[in-house]
């Protein structure tokens, strides 16, 4: 099911509606949808490299507005909704031991979701089921997608072609280390200070 589904987003970045269908995309993985839309990002990049920071901008701003929608399935329809997208993503367990860490680090929380291959939508949903902050969560939101999305971006337009076999295999893993090296940073400080 998912190779016909990611074969389907192959031809659809080659079509004339693929701005389209990266917002689409982007919207939905960041609340339901199982596959990123860098699928659809890094094809769509390399075709038009000129056009590398609109990509971006569609995909960070449609994922955020995704992710309010994970939010009110998480405030509003967890239990028929929510629930049901957990289980089907095998996340219950970590869903509930997210509760206790959350209290504190929620805003980091967030920030990994969004830069790093973790399934946002799972945070987008809690985020809504324990009422976030809503400023800090779209803030948040915000400079994660964004710094996500015009990094994978930026990269496939000043290196073309070449970058795109480095970012499907490792970028994740690069911008998960960037990020555990940030918070620990952080971590560091205010225990260091």
């Amino acid at each position: 099911m998912l190779r016909k589904l990611y074969d389907w987003l192959m031809d659809l970045a080659a079509s004339p509606n693929a701005p389209w269908a990266l917002a689409a995309v982007s919207f939905a993985e960041s609340s339901f949808f199982p596959i990123p839309p860098d699928i659809l990002l890094i094809p769509m990049v390399v075709a038009r490299r000129a056009l590398w920071w609109l990509y971006a901008l569609l995909c960070t701003l449609s994922s955020v507005i995704g992710a309010y929608f994970g939010y009110l399935i998480g405030a509003l329809l967890f239990q028929a909704i929510g629930q049901p997208l957990l289980h089907f993503y095998g996340a219950e367990a970590a869903f509930e031991g997210l509760k206790v860490w959350y209290d504190q680090w929620g805003g980091w929380g967030i920030f990994i979701g969004a830069v790093t291959p973790f399934p946002y939508k799972v945070l987008t949903i809690f985020s809504g089921t324990v009422g976030f902050d809503l400023l800090l969560f779209t803030l948040v939101s915000i400079v994660g997608r964004g710094l996500r999305f015009f990094i994978v971006s930026g990269l496939l337009y000043w290196f073309g072609e070449p970058i795109r076999v480095f970012i499907e295999k490792r970028l994740g893993l690069m911008l998960t280390l960037f990020a555990i090296l940030l918070i620990g940073g952080f971590v560091a400080l205010k225990y260091l200070g």
